[in-house]
Order: C-alpha cells, then structure tokens, then sequence
C-alpha cells in the first residue's frame, strides 16, 4: 500500500498528470458577522489535522486576522492542549503589540476550556462560539483552511515533526508576503496590513499637530482682557 501523498509527488515528478480537487467556493455565514475595520478587531482560530509518513497523527492549529486576511499562527504538533492554545495567542499579541477585540472559533474542547475561558477573561477578549455543527459562521478560517489543505497539506509527504513545521511556516510566509487577494485590492496581506498601519500613524500625527496649533482668541475674550488690564502680563 502507498501512501496517496507519495503518489501525487511521483506524478509531479514524472510530469504526469495530477487531478487537484476543486476548491469549493469559499464558506459564507448564512448571517454575515459585521466585517472588521481595523486590525486585531476580530481574530479566527482552528484546528486541522494531518500525519506523516510513519502514521503519525500531526494537529495544525491555524488563527487569521480577518481584518487583513493575514495568517498570524500556523502551529504543528503531535498534541495541542488549551493551555498551548493560550500560549500561542500570547506569543501572537506579544509580536503583534495587540490582543484582539474578539476570537471567533467553534466549541470544540480547547476552545470551550476553562483555561482558554480564563485566558480570555484576563486579556479582555470576548470569545465568540459559532453555532455547533455550522462552521460556515467562522468563514474566514474555513476558507483559509481550504487553502491550507488544498496547496500544503495535500501536496506534501511529511517525513516527521519537523519536516511538517518547515513546511507549513515555509507555506505562511508564501501567503502572507507573497499572495495577492482580491478582497485586499490585490495586495499581499503583510502589504495591505503594513500601508493600514502607516495611514494610521499619520493621520494620529496630523490630529496630534492640529491640537497643537494655537488658536486666536475670540472676540469675547479679547474685550474681557481690555475690561481687566490687571491681569494682563507685560
């Protein structure tokens, strides 16, 4: 018996012909969420799941900022535990300089534990639970998830841990820095994510300037100062 990634990487090899199963349109809640206007507003996480060669089973934990499509975690490893949940969101906050407003995701049992609970409660991150056996109410990481199957997952034979690590974090610096997106007016998501930031800082700069111009008196105040030249300062 031959493992089914093996066989798609001898037809590649070979240049024989590789049936790529089609991407499904990409998953939309029936009851579209309001769309995010600004980073770590709303943040999606989930699990996926793959093996290595030998069997292995292998978990992928995957988190999206939905406000600019990037992917800001694509962690593997034998087991992932709530508690590694966490760590993993504080690791992600710690490089972004940010918690996020709100983490949408399912009520699997990471997710829904009291360790990611009070994770939450100390960072004031509301948890938003998508409604149970609906994942298209987390479109944004359904999606990513999509893409993640179909161009990662599906295409490799990972010989270990450690060959699937370098794979998938080869694979998100490819999709953050080097995938365009139409939905981001055809830029990379690190570029769309970078220029928002910028446009920030400038228009904090311009509004910071503006309160710091001084004003003209007003006429009323200018006939009080001549009412009471006593308090006027030479």
């Amino acid at each position: 018996m031959i493992n089914h990634k093996k066989l798609e990487r001898i037809y590649r090899e070979e240049r024989l012909m590789v049936k790529r199963r089609r991407r499904k349109n990409a998953a939309q809640a029936r009851v579209p969420a309001p769309l995010p206007t600004r980073l770590h507003q709303r943040w999606s996480i989930d699990f996926m799941s793959d093996a290595t060669a030998n069997g292995r089973k292998l978990r992928l934990f995957n988190a999206v900022d939905d406000f600019s499509r990037e992917a800001i975690a694509m962690d593997v490893d034998t087991s992932i535990t709530a508690l590694l949940v966490a760590r993993i969101l504080d690791r992600v906050a710690a490089q972004r300089g940010a918690y996020p407003s709100a983490i949408v995701c399912d009520n699997g049992p990471e997710f829904a534990s009291r360790e990611l609970d009070r994770w939450a409660h100390q960072h004031g991150v509301r948890l938003d639970f998508i409604d149970r056996g609906k994942p298209v109410q987390n479109c944004f990481i359904e999606s990513f998830n999509g893409r993640v199957r179909d161009e990662c997952l599906n295409l490799h034979w990972f010989v270990d841990l450690a060959d699937a690590r370098r794979t998938v974090a080869a694979w998100m610096r490819e999709y953050n820095e080097e995938r365009r997106h139409s939905s981001l007016g055809r830029k990379t998501p690190h570029q769309f994510a970078a220029e928002w930031k910028s446009a920030m800082e400038t228009a904090e700069n311009a509004q910071n300037a503006f309160t710091a111009v001084p004003t003209a008196p007003t006429a009323i105040e200018s006939i009080e100062d001549a009412n009471n030249p006593a308090e006027l300062t030479l």
